[in-house]
């Protein structure tokens, strides 16, 4: 393997180990934040700039919102877990078996990435008003859900090359 793809390979690998360690920190924050929001309620709406509107609290939906941002945390990490061992497979070549899966967990787990993103979008235009507007800055992209058919359709195309890999093999 030439050496700048050594390179590459090494840059990402740190890369994604960084990204690794950053989401987990993320989660931790976020459940913080979501603890703080319990015990410490006028605090963080203070901090977090929101106003009760007409005795009603934004609170309850941004809690939403940092429950949806935990539980994306674990959909994250497979994610990145699943993207360093195929990264680590890549010197040796991709076309293994164990990639296809990898690819298809990553699949699963950007799908289950977006349903949750869904789930910001929906709350932030059910409590938005013009009184109290609420800008997650979420909005809809057909790229992210191209990238989640994009991950299954690369999970089949790796495990035609594992097989003609494995065939190719036979034959010498």
């Amino acid at each position: 393997m030439k050496e700048s793809s050594l390179d590459a390979l090494t840059m990402s690998r740190k890369l994604v180990r960084a990204l690794i360690v950053l989401n987990v920190v993320m989660g931790v924050l976020i459940l913080a934040l979501l603890v703080a929001s319990l015990v410490a309620k006028g605090f963080v709406m203070e901090a977090l700039g929101m106003q009760p509107v007409g005795g009603s609290s934004p609170m309850a939906a941004g809690r939403v919102v940092m429950v949806i941002g935990i539980l994306s945390t674990p959909l994250a990490h497979v994610v990145l877990t699943r993207l360093l061992d195929i990264v680590n497979t890549v010197r040796h070549g991709p076309f293994v078996p164990v990639n296809a899966s990898r690819l298809r967990t990553m699949g699963w787990a950007l799908l289950g990435l977006e349903v949750l993103h869904l789930g910001v979008g929906a709350v932030s235009m059910m409590v938005s008003t013009d009184a109290q507007p609420i800008n997650l800055g979420w909005s809809f992209s057909a790229t992210r859900w191209l990238a989640v058919l994009l991950l299954f359709v690369l999970a089949r195309v790796f495990e035609q090359g594992t097989r003609l890999r494995e065939d190719l093999e036979g034959t010498v």
